[in-house]
């Protein structure tokens, strides 16, 4: 989805007013309503008993739509209080009439006025359990935050390690734009933004503040903005509405690809097993390993649907290039391949890239040793580009380009163009905030998943899924788009169910059956 400055989602906004009749009033009640259904959605999938939902509002529109999420939210039987960042006198416009609705709810409402009322709160902070809303600034803010709306600012920091906190379009604090902290900036948990993501959401600066990002329609015609392009898109469900399409019912598992998957060595055995688990979640018809033969029994043992085949070891524990011979078919009978996993940087492992590389027409995901083998030599999977997807972690990427990884993380979006001009292939710069860039592609970020996958084979299944989702006869970006959006939808909700802390591969890889239906459904 296009990401938008705040001042075209401003025109936007008046042209939906002005052209199409529909009220600030009734714009405000949408985006409350988006709020109050992400909250919700959260209440039931955290499993929150009874929470209470503080929605801390500011003067201006923001406050708004927080008077408009609370008296929805209301309606859904929550206990919901508001707290102002200002006298109600300062409320006005429709904010206002949003304000006299959420009186006539009888939804408690206290002022805090003065940056020493939210010190005092800061000083108590007895608050945990709850869902913060923060609709203290929105889009329109031109430097550092003041007065009590800093201090509200600083309120929800104080209470959020103990708290879940939502912002209303972005984060109270952060340029919409630029996604720079103006002074004090809040660190939500995820963010409901209205109508179009906005530019700075998106920006590597925005990651510590703008967590998920849930972009709400608030019913702004699509004629006003469907011919606009950015540099850099958002990655959202609705980009997949067209991609996944009905299975008939009277599919077999010839209709959904052959997946091959070329991974593992001594003391990495479970790279392949995780690379083989992700491919098997991902709706793939067949997928085959081929791995060191000492490594069969253990991979089988872990996928028991892959067909696992043991091929010759070299004496770094992994493959021979000659084990290819042991499938006893072409490489063009594979739908996708999958090649990296835990291979190791022997030459054998550069011999294997080359030979699959020249013996099949298929989709290549290329991960992990399989980039490592080319560092420094990127150039050279240019002729076979329009088919490969690399997937690097910043270290790989820098590797790749022959560049420091503080070059990389200081500027992610560059290298990612940087590293698809060089190897014409899809690439996909893993991390917070994961971003995919492709030929003649706008970049696309991924907003999806948590601190909790800061974990050792994560990165094997997403590298598996998504070769499935390609053996599945995606094109290449949208495979990549769609891999990094589930894997990392799958994560949020296992750390919703439990906890960040204890987030595993495998548990990723079982909740992304649950995952295909943010896309399936929306």
């Amino acid at each position: 989805m296009i990401t938008v400055s705040s001042q075209t989602m401003r025109e936007l906004d008046r042209k939906t007013i002005a052209e199409f009749e529909i009220s600030g009033e009734t714009l405000m009640d949408r985006a409350g309503e988006g709020v109050a259904e992400y909250v919700y959605s959260l209440v039931r999938q955290v499993g929150f008993e009874d929470p209470l939902v503080r929605l801390v509002a500011g003067r201006g529109n923001n406050g708004g739509d927080a008077f408009a999420a609370a008296c929805r939210l209301k309606e859904r039987d929550l206990d919901v209080q508001v707290w102002l960042a200002c006298e109600t006198s300062a409320i006005g416009g429709d904010a206002l009439k949003h304000l006299a609705r959420l009186r006539s709810a009888r939804i408690p409402l206290e002022e805090f006025p003065t940056k020493a009322d939210w010190d005092d709160e800061i000083a108590a902070n007895d608050l945990s359990g709850c869902i913060i809303v923060d609709g203290v600034l929105g889009t329109g803010i031109r430097g550092p935050a003041r007065g009590p709306s800093a201090g509200a600012i600083a309120y929800i920091n104080a209470v959020a390690p103990q708290n879940f906190v939502v912002s209303i379009d972005v984060p109270s604090g952060l340029d919409a734009d630029t996604g720079e902290a103006l002074g004090d900036a809040v660190y939500a948990d995820a963010t409901v933004t209205m109508g179009l993501p906005k530019t700075g959401l998106v920006q590597p600066r925005a990651i510590e503040h703008v967590g998920v990002v849930e972009v709400h329609d608030i019913g702004i015609p699509a004629s006003l903005w469907q011919s606009m392009r950015s540099e850099v898109e958002l990655i959202v469900a609705s980009d997949f509405r067209k991609v996944l399409k009905r299975r008939p019912r009277a599919s077999h598992k010839g209709n959904y690809g052959h997946l091959l998957v070329i991974a593992g060595s001594a003391g990495r055995w479970g790279a392949a097993g995780l690379a083989c688990l992700g491919g098997s979640c991902s709706g793939v018809g067949l997928v085959t390993a081929l791995v060191p033969e000492r490594a069969a029994s253990f991979v089988l043992s872990m996928t028991p649907e892959v067909m696992v085949q043991g091929g010759q070891e070299n004496e770094a524990g992994g493959l021979r290039e000659d084990a290819l011979d042991l499938l006893g078919r072409s490489l063009d009978a594979f739908s996708a391949i999958l090649l990296g996993p835990g291979m190791s940087t022997h030459a054998d492992s550069l011999r294997m890239v080359r030979a699959v590389l020249d013996r099949t027409t298929a989709p290549v995901v290329m991960d992990a040793d399989a980039l490592n083998v080319v560092a420094n030599n990127i150039e050279s999977l240019a002729k076979h580009g329009n088919r490969l997807i690399l997937t690097p972690h910043p270290g790989e990427m820098a590797r790749l380009l022959g560049v420091g990884v503080s070059q990389v993380q200081d500027d992610r979006f560059a290298a990612v163009r940087k590293a698809v001009a060089a190897s014409g292939a899809v690439v996909v710069l893993k991390g917070a905030g994961t971003v995919v860039g492709g030929p003649d592609k706008a970049l696309h970020v991924n907003l999806t998943g948590n601190p909790g996958m800061a974990r050792g084979g994560m990165g094997d299944v997403l590298a598996g899924f998504m070769a499935g989702l390609a053996a599945q006869g995606l094109d290449p970006f949208d495979a990549a788009r769609l891999a990094v959006y589930l894997h990392g939808k799958a994560a949020d909700q296992v750390a919703w169910r439990g906890t960040q802390m204890a987030v595993r591969p495998t548990d990723v890889a079982q909740s992304l059956a649950y995952a295909f239906r943010d896309v399936v459904l929306r």
